[in-house]
């Protein structure tokens, strides 16, 4: 009976970790470029009795054994990046990746950082910078006295002054991984490589995978509120049948106390 206390614990812990993944899913379905969690649990080690395909006799074995379960544990939260809704703005410095795909920033440390929120503005030399002022990177500068913005699909930026003359004046360039999963989350939407995701490749929108760049846009969160709604209500109830478990083992240790 003591076993299955120590099994419930691991039970309640995990499901305790998963609400927090899903609290913090739900508190980011307004978070522009956002992508949602998902835990992956493992059974733990197995406490073996009797060997699977052990002899029972001379010329017999044994079909299953006994093998018995000592509980569950979390060993990764995977980033889902499926590309949320597209959400129009009308903003000429608003950019969606529909597809694969991210802006490279320049971090403060010097390192370049990687994001998909696409709201970008002006500092005060005219350079493309995140919501957090963060450079984008390669740096695309825009003089102050331009009339129109125009973002291409493939992340050509060009400008139209006053006279109507266009001129190009940056390529933005998008990143992107083998195994996106494994970025590493650094908060304020941003990622950084890791030796699970790979080296980033850089390359054009539009070309050998790369997604399309939308302007005018942005890329909402990819949390989908009524699947995280079902995924707590199924958590809570996982959680009150583990306690459940944990309140009948006390019962019968109580009865055999009570009876001896």
């Amino acid at each position: 009976m003591e076993s299955a206390l120590w099994i419930s614990k691991t039970g309640l812990s995990a499901q305790d970790t998963k609400l927090g993944i899903i609290s913090n899913n739900l508190a980011n379905v307004s978070t522009t470029g956002f992508k949602k969690d998902r835990p992956v649990f493992q059974d733990l080690f197995y406490q073996i009795s009797r060997q699977p395909g052990g002899q029972s006799s001379q010329n017999t074995v044994l079909p299953s054994g006994v093998q018995q379960g000592t509980g569950v544990r979390m060993v990764a939260t995977q980033k889902v990046f499926s590309t949320g809704n597209l959400q129009v703005t009308d903003q000429p410095l608003d950019l969606a990746i529909n597809g694969r795909g991210f802006l490279q920033v320049q971090m403060p440390d010097g390192n370049i950082g990687y994001t998909r929120d696409g709201q970008l503005q002006m500092d005060a030399s005219g350079q493309l910078v995140t919501s957090g002022g963060l450079v984008i990177q390669p740096v695309i500068s825009i003089a102050s006295n331009v009339a129109h913005i125009t973002i291409g699909t493939d992340g050509t930026v060009s400008t139209t002054d006053a006279n109507g003359a266009t001129t190009q004046v940056g390529q933005l360039q998008l990143a992107d991984f083998s195994n996106p999963a494994g970025l590493e989350a650094q908060g304020d939407n941003l990622f950084k490589a890791t030796t699970a995701s790979g080296d980033a490749i850089i390359g054009t929108a539009t070309v050998n995978g790369m997604g399309n760049v939308i302007q005018g846009s942005i890329e909402n969160s990819n949390v989908n509120v009524v699947e995280e709604l079902v995924n707590m209500i199924a958590t809570q109830r996982a959680y009150e049948m583990n306690s459940k478990v944990i309140s009948t083992v006390d019962q019968m240790l109580q009865y055999t106390v009570q009876n001896n």
